[in-house]
């Protein structure tokens, strides 16, 4: 199976499960995985701060379930070269304390070594993001 396979099959899943099935991601993540997003914890978007290993992945998809339901997530163009693949893609999702939905381009750039993720950065129009965590 290749690291285009591998996201290809963990994105499906996440987007069947509208962002419910986070084991899809430790699945995937090497011991010491980094994910970082663009928003960098900024506020509204704390969630999004970088984490580091598997333990905490699953604080970062705990805070991004408890302030987001995922709308649709789809990934529709893989690029590689060696261990590297940019996943682009779209999603919606809907902030749960002030209703307010947004859609926006993703990007993630990921690093790969023996099959297991060990880097991930995401990209999405964080000012949109925040903007849907302010209430009216």
């Amino acid at each position: 199976m290749t690291n285009v396979d591998r996201l290809k099959a963990a994105f499906a899943a996440w987007h069947h499960s509208r962002g419910a099935d986070h084991q899809v991601w430790l699945d995937l993540a090497a011991d010491g995985f980094v994910l970082r997003s663009v928003a960098d914890g900024r506020p509204g978007m704390e969630f999004s701060a970088t984490r580091t290993g598997r333990g905490a992945v699953l604080d970062y998809f705990a805070g991004l379930a408890a302030d987001w339901e995922m709308l649709h997530y789809s990934a529709d163009e893989f690029v590689a070269d060696g261990d590297r693949v940019v996943v682009i893609g779209r999603c919606g999702w809907r902030h749960r304390r002030t209703g307010k939905p947004v859609e926006s381009p993703t990007v993630t750039l990921w690093r790969f070594r023996d099959g297991r993720a060990v880097e991930v950065f995401e990209m999405y129009d964080t000012a949109k993001a925040i903007a849907a965590t302010q209430p009216d």
